[in-house]
């Protein structure tokens, strides 16, 4: 699976595929509207230059979300916790119609966290 930002700078390339993707409510993934496919660190590759990519970490600080420094297109989430072994990748930088062949989950990152499909 291959997805890039818009003008393309940043690419990931994933060797595993995901079970579903996950669509969550909370403050920063609504805004962004992004699906995220999580998946083990091991089968991502992210290709950009070194500052291709704008970090945001927020609150509890176990993320950096990274975003597109020319386009501003947010690809992909970082674990910043030592022992995480998950990351995700936004399937909406995805071709057109690859979502469609997964299941969308949606998952309460507001109040429960908790799936609530």
């Amino acid at each position: 699976m291959i997805g890039s930002c818009h003008c393309g700078d940043v690419r990931f390339e994933l060797s595993e595929s995901p079970k579903f993707l996950v669509d969550c409510n909370c403050s920063i993934c609504r805004r962004l509207g992004a699906l995220w496919a999580h998946v083990p660190i091991e089968s991502v590759q992210i290709v950009a230059s070194k500052d291709a990519t704008l970090k945001y970490i927020q609150g509890s600080k176990t993320l950096a979300t990274h975003s597109c420094a020319t386009c501003g297109c947010t690809t992909h989430w970082e674990n910043l916790q030592p022992d995480g072994n998950i990351m995700a990748v936004n399937f909406r930088m995805c071709d057109a119609g690859t979502i469609e062949n997964y299941q969308i989950r949606k998952f309460d990152g507001a109040e429960t966290w908790q799936f609530i499909d």
